[in-house]
């Protein structure tokens, strides 16, 4: 029987195993920690009772991910009554809603038509999208005309395309926002593409959160994957190449040329040392006694809070991501699943982009920045839980200086990533399928799935 080992179970470790074990290869994941799931994962980091998302907790992608549509069991999706809210200085906030009528009646009467001619569209073919976007780059599109109408402005910067489409504050920080999911400045060639995504998204699949944490999407793929056939190691560090006819390494460049460089070519490799990291998070955790007080009360209705101002500003702080006015990414799931807190209390969870590696504390700037929209916070917190880029990257070994997309996403990154080869290696049989190779970041195990894929396509499978 042929055999398969996979380094690695986060979602995409995860998917290619259940992709092979359901081809009947038998299929053995490693893991380095104690607890599977890798960047999917949910632990107790506060005080005991509150559960937090070690790593992703909102779920735009993976809510729409073929493959994960595709799973003989329920995914325990909750949705927000919004996908996420974006408050301002006048003490409202633009929120996101299901209804793409309801979400252009926050704007400005001058952006209103402008936002509906650039969604609608998305919206409407937003099924065909995903299969695109969530290929490889280089494939041939089975939805031409939807990919080609997408890539006219999502190959735009953000700044370009908030500044070109709309005219009034709301709707130009609504954009900015959400484009910063992107980690790239947002002046960056199609740093727009993450931000029509995930609006898309939002009017479609919702940006839900997962039932009792990510932990459970974790552990209901092992549970499949048992069923298959294949098993879980945990506490099983790899440090040299598995003696397995396929092994499928859910890492990043760096760790693989820890692990296999003296197997790699030369060529190969020098491709493999010239891919680079992006940008890195600084995250704290929180244990709440009470809702966040938002001044904008319209704020709690979404898990996912977009926390900057103005565009002008959130271009300024993604580019130049100093600590004096970080743009800051909020989630607050235990408003939306109870069994996140003991009753009565909640969790919550900030982060903010910060250079690669730094190891300059943040916790002030972030706070400061929830305070300008939330001026009681901080009566509300009972403990707090802080990640440096350093810890981040402890933790999870992908996450290189604290970078959680995998790598940069960039162009050159997204059409070659990390090399031109994609998933295949410079060895037979070893095959990369994290989120440094197509479609990149994001819980959707299409990065897995992909390279699974490919590797029973070798093996005649």
């Amino acid at each position: 029987m042929t055999t398969a080992t996979i380094i690695g179970s986060g979602p995409n470790g995860l998917s290619a195993a259940i992709v092979l074990a359901g081809s009947g290869v038998r299929t053995t994941v490693l893991e380095r920690n104690g607890q599977i799931g890798g960047g999917c994962s949910t632990a107790e980091v506060t005080q005991p009772g509150f559960l937090h998302d070690l790593g992703s907790s909102t779920y735009p992608l993976g809510a729409a991910s073929p493959f994960y549509g595709s799973l003989p069991f329920t995914i325990q999706w909750v949705q927000p009554h919004a996908a996420f809210a974006h408050p301002l200085d006048d003490g409202t906030a633009v929120v996101l809603e299901n209804s793409i009528e309801e979400t252009t009646d926050q704007l400005d009467a001058c952006d209103r038509k402008a936002y509906r001619s650039l969604i609608e569209p998305l919206v409407s073919n937003f099924a065909a999208l995903v299969e695109e976007i969530l290929s490889p780059i280089l494939h041939i599109p089975g939805s031409p005309f939807v990919l080609a109408r997408f890539g006219l402005s999502a190959l735009l910067p953000a700044l370009s395309l908030a500044r070109s489409h709309f005219a009034g504050e709301r709707a130009r920080s609504l954009f900015a926002g959400v484009s910063t999911h992107s980690i790239l400045p947002l002046e960056t060639t199609a740093s727009a593409a993450v931000g029509l995504t995930l609006i898309a998204a939002g009017h479609t699949r919702g940006w839900p959160i997962l039932r009792g944490g990510a932990q459970s999407l974790t552990d209901a793929l092992v549970r499949h994957l048992e069923d298959l056939g294949g098993r879980v190691e945990t506490g099983h560090e790899v440090t040299e190449l598995p003696l397995s006819d396929l092994v499928l390494a859910d890492i990043t460049p760096r760790q693989l040329l820890r692990i296999a460089g003296s197997h790699l070519s030369t060529d190969y490799r020098k491709q493999l040392e010239r891919f680079r990291y992006g940008p890195g998070a600084f995250k704290i955790d929180y244990a709440l006694n009470a809702p966040i007080p938002w001044t904008a009360r319209e704020c709690l209705r979404a898990a996912t809070v977009h926390i900057g101002g103005s565009l002008e500003e959130i271009a300024q702080a993604e580019r130049t991501l100093s600590p004096n006015k970080p743009f800051v990414l909020l989630g607050q799931p235990s408003l939306f699943d109870s069994s996140r807190a003991p009753s009565g209390r909640h969790t919550a969870w900030a982060y903010c982009h910060v250079p690669n590696g730094s190891t300059e504390d943040y916790t002030e700037s972030i706070e400061r920045q929830i305070v300008r929209f939330a001026p009681e916070f901080r009566d509300c917190i009972l403990t707090r839980s802080v990640s440096t880029p350093k810890d981040l990257e402890s933790w999870n070994s992908n996450l290189v200086g604290g970078d959680i997309l995998g790598g940069a996403m960039n162009v050159r990154q997204l059409l070659f990533r990390p090399t031109q080869s994609l998933y295949r290696t410079s060895r037979s049989g070893l095959y990369l399928c994290g989120a440094s190779t197509p479609p990149g970041g994001g819980v959707h195990g299409m990065c897995g799935f992909h390279a699974a894929k490919m590797a029973l396509k070798d093996l005649n499978i």
